[in-house]
């Protein structure tokens, strides 16, 4: 058995720590240090593509970028929404 962290545990995690944090503000900072992170990942991801790439997931990478905007200034009542709706999708996806 493998004792490998699946990133889709981690993820999950975090969304828990979301649903379950009782202090509105920590919630809300949680929520937004999600967005940072993703927006690190997505731009790392894109500054490795090569050009042709680039353009072939241009908006891919830009609805990626508008879903995250969508997240910015939730209150911490729609950050635990989201996160529960994201922790059933994980759930759902599992194998």
């Amino acid at each position: 058995m493998s004792n490998s962290v699946k990133t889709d545990d981690v993820i999950f995690n975090f969304f828990k720590q979301i649903c379950d944090e009782k202090n509105d503000q920590k919630c809300v900072e949680l929520g937004n240090s999600w967005i940072k992170a993703m927006e690190t990942n997505l731009s790392n991801m894109e500054s490795n593509l090569d050009e042709k790439d680039k353009i072939k997931h241009k908006e891919d990478i830009q609805n990626n970028r508008n879903h995250l905007n969508s997240l910015k200034n939730k209150d911490s009542s729609e950050w635990r929404e989201y996160a529960t709706k994201c922790m059933v999708e994980i759930m759902d996806n599992k194998v």
